[in-house]
């Protein structure tokens, strides 16, 4: 027979509370939902995430993409790999030393442009669910917290 345990206070607060747990929770809710709208072109919205950085920054290094998205270095370069794989990034030597640089292919610009409609309806969808108010204190907070960031 199961032995019952004494409620924990801390334990049951952590579960009510806990803001890492709830963002994560709301993360991955979020992506599968653009995941699903992507599927069909063989693409994640972490790719085409990374896709769209490099076409606006790019050239730019592995890292400071990963940087710029909070990406772990081994998420990234296996993202990076597979991209390459698919044609859709490639990469140009950098002026620094052995610093290599990602650049979005033609084949990348067409995956960025054929994406869009699937991203806007998944952005739709996501915003649907949280409502405007939620959607408006989600972006609230997403700035605030990379402004202060920023200032460090």
């Amino acid at each position: 027979m199961p032995s019952k345990r004494s409620p924990n206070p801390t334990v049951d607060r952590m579960g009510r509370e806990c803001l890492a747990m709830r963002t994560r929770l709301l993360s991955r809710t979020v992506t599968s939902v653009y995941d699903e709208a992507l599927r069909p072109l063989g693409v994640t919205i972490g790719q085409l995430n990374i896709l769209a950085v490099v076409a606006k920054r790019g050239p730019i290094a592995q890292g400071e993409v990963a940087q710029f998205l909070s990406m772990e270095k081994s998420t990234m370069s296996r993202n990076v790999e597979r991209m390459r794989q698919h044609g859709w990034l490639r990469q140009a030597p950098g002026g620094a030393g052995r610093q290599v640089l990602l650049e979005v292919s033609g084949s990348g610009r067409r995956m960025l442009n054929r994406a869009a409609p699937r991203w806007s309806e998944a952005q739709a969808e996501v915003s649907a669910l949280l409502g405007k108010r939620w959607a408006d204190a989600l972006h609230g907070a997403a700035d605030t917290i990379w402004n202060k960031l920023a200032e460090k």
